[in-house]
């Protein structure tokens, strides 16, 4: 048989299109060409093919080989076809039936003694793939290296199949008779950790009453927080602290938050159920926070999906830099259009912000006089947009302590009992409208935050004399709800709803 057809998967974002390798030979001086918008990585693949085969013991045909990637739109990277291309070859020329390759999808990269080496993606690929309608039926098994395996059958109903090396594939495929069992791969099955993510302890965390307490909400409700202190206050501790109150991950969350660090081979299965904590520089360019470059790869805000985002010395980012989390922490996505292509990531993730209050770090510190003029002040502060600030559910001061206080104070309350009653309030949110308060619409935040009476003039009144956009309304809502829900409270009181509007104060009264 002179054509021969494999099935693999590409990586467009987290979308995994189907592939199909189509392998011709013909007559004529002997050629290997590829076509199908392959990159450079691709096209390396006739050498890396070449001599696995040669050294696998494997006859080359030489003849005009031509190997075609459909569909041919689709722009096709790295060394993940390297293996499907080995595969055409041998069925195209004769050397291993045909008819065994349907059952299965490839992916791997060869060396040149044809040993498969990992790809990064392979996670997000069988993610992608567990999340397609297959009109066939039941999906192909997927023979991947086995570097991959752990990663890539974290995916339930999915067969994935690892192997060392291109003999052992081809082996599997033409194992027949008596002996088959002898050269058949076994299915994989992930090795899952039961244990729980180990985060460090808020107990390390002295005094900061007000600021836990924000945090305490913000992981309830899924909120987003900013908070503002003197430098040696604790913020970046208490950031760090922050994922082991946050609730437990859900398997969809866990998948999600995996798919996206495979994308860029951050992902090990030790960190399964883990929730990311992020924590970019602040001299980090706007591409490396959403994404970017050639093929898009995703930025901070995606790797922190179901995570943390921490942002140290907000005013410092470069402000064109912070504008671009507008749309995300709105929506939960970002789009990173190019003019060749355009791919979509996800990108829910929590927004932990620190910074001082002013230039020198000693506005309002208890011991230390501040050196800044009042116009240095609002001008540092004034590097965090309105826009950006809207979206910012709660603001927290963190202050100083002296030496004294620090050594006189017992230790804090342990993570343990913080989330407890974070997990409880969560619970209650979702049993009520099946989403964590932040995520609320407005006609839902209407119907489960409804203020009466007392509650209500309060609230106009402080948007009022506030100025609050419609957006700053709702929040404040939203934040209310989860201290009523951390209270075990249905109706939202006074006493809700002020704690609330404190956390909405500029950041020249924190």
């Amino acid at each position: 048989m002179a054509l021969a057809v494999v099935r693999s998967r590409g990586l467009s974002g987290m979308f995994a299109p189907e592939v199909t390798v189509e392998v011709h030979l013909a007559n004529g001086l002997p050629s290997f060409t590829l076509v199908g918008l392959p990159d450079t990585e691709v096209k390396e693949a006739r050498e890396r093919v070449r001599a696995a085969l040669q050294n696998c013991r494997f006859e080359f045909p030489m003849r005009r080989i031509t190997v075609n990637l459909a569909p041919a739109e689709l722009p096709k990277e790295s060394g993940r076809f390297d293996l499907a291309i080995a595969l055409g070859i041998l069925a195209a020329s004769g050397q291993i039936p045909a008819r065994a390759l349907d059952r299965y999808e490839y992916a791997g990269e060869l060396s040149l003694s044809g040993e498969l080496r990992p790809v990064r993606g392979t996670l997000a690929m069988t993610y992608a793939v567990s999340k397609t309608p297959n009109p066939k039926g039941k999906p192909r098994g997927f023979i991947l290296p086995a570097d991959n395996a752990d990663e890539a059958a974290l995916v339930g109903g999915l067969q994935i199949f690892p192997a060392k090396d291109l003999l052992q594939v081809v082996a599997h495929l033409t194992a027949d008779g008596t002996d088959a069992a002898e050269h058949l791969i076994k299915p994989h099955v992930a090795a899952v950790r039961l244990t729980p993510p180990a985060y460090p302890d808020f107990h390390e965390v002295k005094a900061q009453k007000a600021a836990k307490r924000a945090l305490e909400i913000a992981a309830a409700g899924g909120h987003s927080v900013l908070m503002v202190g003197p430098p040696g206050t604790g913020k970046t501790m208490l950031a760090q602290r922050f994922a082991g109150i946050v609730p437990p991950m859900t398997t969809e969350e866990a998948l999600e938050s995996a798919a996206v660090l495979s994308l860029v081979g951050q992902f090990a299965p030790q960190r399964w159920a883990t929730r990311i904590f992020r924590a970019p520089h602040h001299t980090a360019s706007a591409i490396a926070l959403v994404g970017g470059g050639n093929p898009p790869l995703p930025g901070e805000i995606s790797l922190a999906h179901h995570g943390v985002l921490f942002l140290d010395e907000l005013p410092e980012f470069d402000r064109r830099v912070l504008e671009v989390l507008r749309e995300p922490l709105e929506s939960g996505r970002i789009t990173i259009s190019r003019a060749a292509r355009q791919v979509e990531y996800p990108a829910k993730f929590q927004l932990v912000g620190a910074m001082n209050p002013c230039p020198c770090g000693y506005f309002g510190h208890t011991t230390i006089a501040c050196r800044c003029s009042p116009d240095q002040i609002a001008k540092y502060q004034d590097r965090i947009s309105g826009p950006l600030l809207d979206r910012i559910d709660m603001r927290v001061e963190v202050s100083s302590l002296s030496e004294d206080e620090l050594l006189a104070l017992p230790d804090g309350e342990p993570t343990r009992t913080i989330a407890a009653r974070v997990l409880k309030a969560y619970e209650r949110a979702l049993a009520r409208q099946g989403k964590p308060n932040d995520l609320l619409i407005s006609t839902e935040i209407e119907r489960t935050c409804r203020p009466e009476g007392q509650v209500r003039q309060l609230l106009h009144a402080a948007s009022a004399r506030l100025g609050w956009s419609a957006r700053a309304y709702h929040r404040v809502l939203k934040v209310a709800r989860t201290i009523a829900d951390l209270e075990g409270v249905d109706e939202l009181a006074t006493a809700h709803v002020a704690e609330a509007i404190q956390y909405r104060r500029s950041l020249r009264e924190t």
